[in-house]
């Protein structure tokens, strides 16, 4: 069988801006705990590692300790929070739509790979009317492994029917990148996105500062002679 030369995207901070409806969230957990919301422009720090991560940095940032069992239970009422409106916030990033569709014509097939759940991650999908352009979608509970796990990747491109020796990953932060070179894959990433550093700063192959450079920053990904390692 023929497999299909693949790319893959992050969601948060990668297809879309996303933070607005995610720190909506957690500061409905916040202030029900009696803490202050916290402002937009924390996302950068506080988002992209999973809703856990984001409850735990909040909590963090806040002064107040959280314990194990405590944080579950909060995680299960922001999953809850959040499922009831993931996106009325959000929006996708200029020239996504025209990237993908291009990539499509070139004969690409596309996937998500995110540590979002699954749940949220199709209702976002949904919402933008974009989850037919891509043969497969995984979130951090679709596999037993979640990214920089590159089995999170790896798994990704087999259920996509994709050729990992033909996959370019893009993202957004340390963690897509770290994922990507687990796994042997190169990564291209926005400079948009949720990291708390500038993502040059974080090595990936290539970085493009539109979704209009993606098709191109794709074709040379793929060509080894153009990494620069």
């Amino acid at each position: 069988m023929s497999l299909t030369p693949i790319v893959v995207f992050d969601l948060d901070g990668t297809l879309a801006e996303t933070a607005p409806d995610i720190m909506r969230t957690l500061n409905v957990i916040l202030e029900q705990e009696g803490l202050a919301a916290l402002p937009l422009g924390r996302a950068r720090e506080l988002v992209g590692a999973g809703a856990k991560a984001l409850i735990e940095r909040g909590f963090k940032v806040s002064g107040r300790p959280l314990d194990p069992e405590t944080l579950e239970r909060l995680f299960q009422e922001f999953l809850a929070v959040y499922a009831r409106d993931v996106a009325s916030s959000s929006h996708l990033f200029d020239g996504v739509l025209g990237a993908m569709d291009a990539l499509l014509a070139e004969g690409f097939a596309l996937a998500v790979c995110t540590n979002k759940p699954i749940l949220h991650t199709r209702l976002i999908l949904d919402h933008f009317d974009i989850a037919g352009r891509f043969a497969a979608v995984a979130g951090r509970d679709s596999f037993p492994y979640f990214k920089p796990d590159p089995r999170h990747l790896t798994l990704t491109i087999e259920m996509a029917k994709g050729d990992p020796r033909r996959a370019v990953m893009i993202g957004d932060s340390r963690t897509d990148i770290a994922t990507a070179r687990a796994a042997g894959i190169p990564s291209i990433c926005v400079p948009f996105g949720y990291t708390d550093v500038p993502i040059e700063t974080l090595e990936p192959d290539f970085v493009i500062q539109h979704f209009d450079e993606l098709p191109a920053a794709v074709a040379r990904a793929l060509d080894p002679a153009a990494i620069v390692s």
